[in-house]
């Protein structure tokens, strides 16, 4: 049976805002990731009374966000953009007193990320033109960077720690520099081989914890397995099982240094086939065996 890659689920937080951190001019309210199957309820109901609304009424909320489709279709309209519809590689920007609606297509559902930010640092993008009501949607392609940011700041706002808020709101910022080069400049335009890498490479990110198949991941790409890994190495140094073994030796290290989950824990979630494996093979890859990178990570004697 055909996997369903990009149906991570759901994955959001909720952020407390302090009086140290809205001087710091730029605060983040809201990260999250939603995978919204066709034919599926949307919104969820398990955001907020100020988030969740009804997509025939719209909403307005009190900050700014970015939402960014990597998968399906919608539309989206607001109180200056008429209804426009929105695919994957292309952004919302929602600002702070406008109203807005937007809404995956029943028939084919939709991936999104969204962040949600206030401040005086993003007014005065907004009072600059940089940010711009009268261009809310914004084709960036698909991006693998843009999408590790979102990630990056779904990690930090759960992790919670002392100035997570200044680490969020430098991402956002960075965020923001990207896709105005990008959507300014067109670089997005590098064509349909491009986009099938940069989609293949966003498919494995958001499928991390499970196991992708690099000849079916070509067949859901309409491509031929032997073209797609002889561009996929061309465009990236790695063939495509290699690219996602480095991935998944990332997030390893990552769940190592930052979680306090045992060997056998991570080497479960991540689906390698066994803890013995997982050891083994990060101990030739590394050097370190996981404990010992760990200590290593944390600074410990």
């Amino acid at each position: 049976m055909a996997k369903n890659y990009n149906d991570l689920g759901v994955e959001f937080k909720y952020l407390i805002v302090n009086d140290m951190d809205r001087k710091f001019g730029l605060w983040v309210n809201t990260v999250g990731f939603q995978a919204i199957r066709p034919h599926s309820p949307y919104p969820l109901k398990d955001h907020p009374s100020g988030y969740y609304f009804n997509t025939q009424k719209g909403r307005v909320l009190h900050e700014y966000q970015i939402v960014y489709i990597t998968k399906g279709r919608g539309l989206f309209s607001s109180d200056s953009t008429p209804e426009k519809q929105v695919c994957k590689g292309r952004l919302m920007v929602l600002f702070p007193g406008q109203w807005h609606t937007y809404r995956p297509l029943q028939e084919t559902g939709w991936n999104e990320y969204y962040i949600g930010f206030e401040g005086h640092i993003a007014d005065l993008l907004t009072r600059n033109a940089f940010l711009a009501k009268d261009n809310q949607v914004l084709e960036v392609g698909l991006n693998e960077e843009l999408v590790g940011l979102f990630a990056r700041a779904i990690e930090i706002a759960g992790n919670d720690k002392i100035s997570a808020q200044q680490y969020l709101s430098g991402i956002v910022l960075h965020m923001i520099g990207m896709i105005l080069s990008i959507s300014k400049n067109k670089t997005f335009e590098i064509g349909d081989v491009g986009q099938k890498i940069e989609q293949a490479k966003i498919i494995m990110n958001e499928n991390v914890f499970k196991d992708v198949d690099p000849e079916e991941l070509a067949m859901k790409l309409n491509i031929s397995y032997s073209w797609f890994r002889k561009v996929f190495k061309d465009y990236t140094g790695y063939a495509p099982a290699k690219y996602f073994h480095e991935l998944k030796l990332r997030k390893a290290k990552q769940l190592l240094v930052e979680t306090s989950r045992s060997v056998k824990e991570i080497s479960y979630m991540l689906d390698y086939k066994s803890t013995e494996y997982f050891f083994s093979l990060f101990k030739k890859q590394t050097g370190f065996t996981p404990l010992e990178y760990r200590s290593f990570g944390r600074g410990e004697d």
